[in-house]
């Protein structure tokens, strides 16, 4: 009886730290394939938006200039 119960423990301990490994793999994988690339995108936008709302500043004021 003891040798089952053992046998139950230590089976059950392995399929929780199967679990749990997948889990952290898996967190790990989403960081890397999503979250990175999508902060690294976000940024990249937020350059562009500054390049153009600098670009319009720059073609309000040559035209300021004209006038």
């Amino acid at each position: 009886m003891s040798n089952v119960v053992a046998l139950v423990y230590y089976g059950g301990m392995t399929v929780l730290f199967f679990f749990w490994a997948y889990g952290i793999v898996s967190f790990v994988l989403d960081v890397k394939n999503k979250l990175i690339p999508g902060i690294r995108d976000y940024r990249e936008g937020r350059k562009q938006l500054k390049a153009q709302a600098e670009e319009e500043e720059e073609r309000e004021s040559r035209e300021r200039q004209l006038y």
